[in-house]
């Protein structure tokens, strides 16, 4: 059902696509409550909303954006980079990238969860090599169909697994290009608490790792969506220091803050694993009083 359906989906054009995302994420605003708890808690937490009203506004934007990125996701991953390209508009940025290349310096592309983050490694996948983070799905059919999906160009898929990290090592090292959704919890024992908008989240710790060992050049990218299904632009800033979590998480904040309408509020970065939780106690009970 699911392959049928996003090969339903690949042969309609976008503004269809993004009329169908709307439709879905409309619908989830109406039923899906949880959801719209968490994205409302989130949006109150960032400050980016000036008032009440402002924030409720903000929580059905977003799942209305939301809606279309699931819908595009299957549209990008049923065609081909050739019917994928055109749609890009613009790209502001690219001078960051040239630089790096010009220096044989390694690329960490940082991609949060928000707006188009699907298109922009293929993008750079029909420039130049690019190897992904990817957290496999449970079963084997839907991986299969995440990876064929996502292996676009020069697009090669790396598990979040030990031998995947050291596919991203060795890429950084040859002075090509990785991708990483840097707000994405990790698992339990693989991340740090930092504040994320004034409030401790889990977060990662690998790719400030990798920026260290390969001396790479970090790249925040966002694929911004355009109204009425007219395409993407993209967006790359470079970030100078993710040495710490917490200044990863600024460098998100940042990025989120000139585009809150399309973050994926409802995703629940402040979600305490039980691992973590006992690391985050343990932590305070250390700190000396003031």
């Amino acid at each position: 059902m699911l392959l049928f359906f996003c090969k339903t989906i690949a042969r309609l054009p976008l503004p269809w696509v993004h009329r169908l995302g709307v439709f879905f994420g409309y619908l989830s605003y109406l039923f899906d409550r949880k959801s719209n708890h968490i994205a409302l808690a989130n949006i109150q937490q960032s400050g980016l909303a000036s008032n009440e009203t402002h924030a409720q506004q903000l929580v059905k934007t977003s799942r209305i954006e939301a809606g279309k990125a699931i819908l595009e996701t299957f549209f990008i991953w049923g065609n081909p980079s050739a019917k994928l390209l055109p749609l890009i508009q613009q790209v502001y940025g690219w001078q960051h990238i040239a630089d790096a290349q010009a220096h044989n310096k390694g690329l960490i592309f940082l991609t949060p969860h928000l707006g188009c983050f699907e298109i922009t490694s293929i993008y750079y996948g029909a420039r130049a090599p690019i190897t992904v983070l990817y957290r496999p799905p449970k079963l084997q059919w839907l991986s299969e169909l995440v990876v064929k999906g996502r292996q676009k160009g020069n697009v090669e898929m790396a598990p979040a697994n030990a031998s995947g990290v050291k596919k991203l090592l060795q890429a950084l090292k040859a002075g090509q290009a990785i991708g990483i959704l840097p707000d994405q919890i990790p698992r339990q024992g693989e991340g740090e608490w930092a504040d994320f908008f004034g409030k401790p989240a889990y977060t990662m710790g690998l790719a400030s790792k990798l920026a260290s060992k390969a001396d790479a050049v970090v790249i925040m990218a966002f694929g911004e969506r355009l109204p009425a299904g007219k395409g993407f632009n993209i967006h790359l800033t470079r970030i100078e220091d993710i040495s710490t979590p917490t200044l990863l998480n600024q460098a998100i904040e940042r990025q989120v803050a000139a585009c809150p309408s399309q973050y994926l509020w409802q995703y629940n970065r402040h979600k305490q694993r039980r691992y973590a939780l006992h690391k985050l106690a343990k932590s305070q009970q250390n700190q000396p009083e003031p």
